[in-house]
């Protein structure tokens, strides 16, 4: 018997972390790196450097693989319809995965599953735009519905007056229509990560709660503490409806606004169908890593425990900063905290680039506020290449 073949598109760091998991399982994984510097290269055997927008390579990339998955949501949808009619094993599929590269279509979909949703609209022009501004309340957010990522993308738009600058009429020049959506009142952002095989075999991990710096996800915390139960079902349900009725394989998260008191108490903010920053946490912190249970669900294999292997489970993302020789930090992060798990992606360091992340797990739910605190002294040494002091202590 041959182990299968996984191709993942694009050479980030998911695809990075992957590589273990399929090392584990016996797979080979092949990586479409978008430039040989990117993060997969370096833990990834065979990395083929590509242009993911050209069918052409598309499809040479595809030959000889059991299986293309992705990295990232950008490949062009209708190159994606053309490799299922060339018999590619495509998962997610393109009618799923629009989805993700589409929040007009994401939005239409939550719509037509009657889940919570914030009140929305596809806007084409300023006037539009104010329009919908005059008819909800301001402000409003205003989105990309393709390409946004990270908190790119997204614009608030406190009133009639910013909503006619220069500056958002460019928006509509480079793309139209836009996504306008009422700026929700939320108490924080929850994410329920699941994962879903070809034939309907579903599993969740615990709903946890993401903490947002920038746009960017800075620290899960996992359970989510003190949600409600009820809310946490819901959530879960939520996430598993959209990806059974969606067709969706593979990892999905429902990044989600918490909104106590009102309606099932969450609102669906994004998808994403692919690991996610949001589930970082699983490869230290749950019987199965969410990059090992991506791998079993797009070969239609029976899908892992998720159980939490600890009362609270903490993720923190370090970015770039003061400190550009991150090994040299080494031996100062690990003595900080030996039950640290650090997870450094292999990039060059630029101010504000996400480069690394680390995960602690601990035995006490009320250890959640210790447990963040020891994540982030790690995280710090690494950044800045030393422990912070009590000015910096987080």
């Amino acid at each position: 018997m041959t182990f299968p073949v996984i191709g993942v598109v694009g050479g980030g760091q998911l695809a990075r972390m992957m590589a273990p998991a399929a090392t584990a399982l016996g797979f080979e994984l092949r990586v479409l790196a978008e430039t040989p510097e990117v993060s997969a290269v370096s833990a990834v055997a065979t990395s083929v450097v590509g242009d993911y927008t050209d069918l052409a390579t598309l499809r040479r990339f595809a030959e000889g693989l059991d299986v293309l998955t992705f990295d990232h949501e950008h490949v062009p949808t209708a190159h994606l319809h053309a490799l299922l009619a060339d018999g590619v094993n495509v998962q997610p599929g393109p009618d799923a995965l629009v989805h993700a590269q589409d929040k007009l279509v994401m939005r239409e979909a939550i719509d037509r599953l009657g889940l919570p949703n914030p009140r929305w609209s596809a806007v084409g022009s300023v006037q539009e735009l104010l329009a919908f501004g005059d008819a909800i309340g301001w402000p409003v957010v205003l989105k990309t519905p393709r390409g946004g990522y990270d908190g790119k993308g997204v614009k608030i738009i406190d009133g009639p007056a910013e909503a006619a600058e220069r500056g958002t009429a460019e928006w509509f020049e480079q793309m139209s229509p836009l996504l306008a959506e009422e700026k929700v009142d939320f108490s924080r952002e929850l994410s329920a990560l699941v994962a879903r095989t070809p034939s309907g075999q579903a599993r969740a991990w615990p709903v946890v709660h993401s903490i947002q710096v920038d746009g960017v996800c800075d620290e899960v915390i996992a359970p989510a503490p003190g949600i409600a139960v009820e809310v946490a079902a819901a959530a879960e349900e939520a996430a598993l409806r959209i990806a059974a009725e969606l067709g969706v394989t593979g990892v999905m998260a429902a990044e989600l606004f918490e909104t106590p008191g009102h309606g099932a108490g969450f609102l669906v903010n994004e998808l994403a169908m692919r690991p996610h920053n949001t589930g970082h946490w699983t490869m230290d912190g749950a019987v199965t890593g969410q990059f090992e249970q991506h791998l079993r669900a797009v070969l239609d294999l029976p899908l892992g425990a998720t159980d939490a292997l600890g009362a609270v489970v903490v993720m923190k993302n370090f970015l770039g900063g003061a400190n550009t020789d991150l090994f040299s930090a080494y031996p100062q992060a690990l003595a900080a905290d030996p039950a640290a798990k650090v997870h450094c992606y292999g990039k060059s360091v630029r101010p504000g680039r996400k480069i690394g992340h680390i995960n602690i797990v601990g035995s006490a739910a009320d250890e959640a506020d210790e447990v963040r605190r020891r994540a982030s002294t790690v995280a710090a040494i690494i950044r800045d290449g030393h422990r912070p002091n009590a000015e910096e202590a987080p």
